[in-house]
């Protein structure tokens, strides 16, 4: 198991459900409200393990990608994450299949779009350049072990992405 491939099929799934987000729209509220649950915890939960376990990492055999530092594409990532959760509190705040509701899902998805597509190019390729498989594999199964003791969501909190450099630098 490699950590890279692993949040690569994760990103894949968060794509697919807000794609059936898309298909419920009219169908009722109830299915839409349900589909929302489970993607708001893969969201959250997906986030809080990248946090945990994978930056860390990528922060200590990083090199940075694309012109940027590792530094700087850590707390790009961890503002993204803000942002994410931020849109999903929004939604929180809403009748589910509100237009205020589906407003607030929209930049969820917005932000969650732009966060993967720079992950995978930059935060993604540095890790897999530098990081032995031994290293992939070992995140893997701590990214893994916490997702599934928090199968039932979390406790949402935002980071500040310079407290979060300084901790894990």
């Amino acid at each position: 198991m490699d950590i890279t491939e692993m949040i690569l099929e994760q990103h894949h799934e968060q794509r697919r459900m807000f794609a059936l987000l898309d298909e419920l729209r009219l169908v009722d509220s109830d299915a839409l409200a349900a589909v929302w649950k489970r993607l708001k915890v893969l969201l959250e939960v997906h986030a809080e393990a990248e946090e945990r376990y994978f930056y860390p990492r990528l922060q200590s055999v990083g090199h940075g990608a694309a012109g940027e530092s590792v530094d700087s594409e850590t707390k790009d990532a961890i503002k993204d994450h803000n942002d994410i959760r931020d849109a999903i509190a929004k939604a929180d705040d809403q009748p589910v299949g509100a237009d205020g509701w589906w407003q607030a899902v929209t930049e969820a998805r917005i932000s969650n779009s732009d966060h993967m597509a720079e992950e995978e190019r930059e935060d993604l390729a540095d890790f897999r350049r530098h990081a032995s498989l031994e290293t992939r594999h070992q995140i893997a199964m701590e990214f893994v072990t916490f997702e599934s003791r928090h199968a039932d969501g979390i406790a949402s909190q935002d980071k500040d992405p310079q407290a979060y450099i300084e901790d894990h630098g």
